[in-house]
């Protein structure tokens, strides 16, 4: 729960709607001792726990893996629906809380345990699969291959920029700069080149944070378009 909390926090102040000074002033804790469970060289007791869930109106269940009706953990298990969730969510979140989640998707039979992962050990912490809605935006960059509000299923363990099958260039999700871009992807002398699947949009240059590494910008691989629910 310590993990989950800690994550959940770095998740905030990463998107910039929380920092640690903020959150000093509002548990009355020093910002040292906040910084140093943030950074994994302590723990909080129980009292300081309820004090922050508290300062950031979260609960333990906001905390908690997904569940089904049964309360089986339902998270990247074989035949499990997938969450669909905002962009924000599919961009920050280690584990998508219960709250986070707008609705399910269903993906085909065999799908989910016939994908490959490709990215840092890291990411491996996170919770697998994501589905998002695929906006306007997107969709007329990538028109002929995307959809306005169809699913795109991100697979969150591929971050590499191998391609899944030979010969045929893997659909990325992207941060970039705060919002979430499907696009082609590849990498120059540390940034990433954003391709658009019309040639009526510009290709973007992206640059990670010094203390970044570009394939922290990459969600995911987008495995699936499901354009008919």
């Amino acid at each position: 729960m310590h993990e989950r909390l800690r994550l959940e926090l770095l998740r905030r102040i990463q998107r910039g709607t929380l920092s640690v000074s903020l959150l000093a002033r509002q548990t009355g804790f020093g910002q040292p001792h906040l910084s140093n469970f943030l950074h994994k060289r302590r723990t909080l007791s129980l009292e300081a726990v309820d004090r922050v869930l508290a300062s950031q109106y979260i609960t333990i269940v906001d905390l908690l893996p997904a569940t089904d009706q049964s309360g089986a953990v339902t998270e990247d298990e074989e035949g499990a629906p997938v969450p669909v969730v905002s962009d924000q969510s599919a961009m920050f979140e280690h584990f998508i809380r219960s709250t986070a989640k707008q609705s399910v998707f269903h993906p085909p039979p065999g799908l989910i345990e016939s994908l490959p992962r490709r990215g840092s050990n890291a990411r491996y912490g996170w919770q697998r699969f994501v589905a998002v809605r695929i906006s306007s935006a997107d969709a007329l960059a990538m028109e002929s291959l995307l959809l306005p509000d169809a699913l795109a299923l991100i697979d969150r363990h591929y971050t590499a920029l191998v391609p899944c099958r030979p010969n045929r260039p893997n659909l990325y999700a992207v941060r970039n700069e705060g919002r979430l871009t499907l696009r082609y992807v590849e990498s120059l002398a540390r940034r990433l080149v954003l391709r658009p699947h019309s040639l009526n949009f510009p290709v973007e240059l992206i640059e990670p944070d010094p203390d970044e590494a570009p394939s922290d910008l990459i969600v995911g691989r987008v495995a699936l378009i499901q354009s008919e629910l």
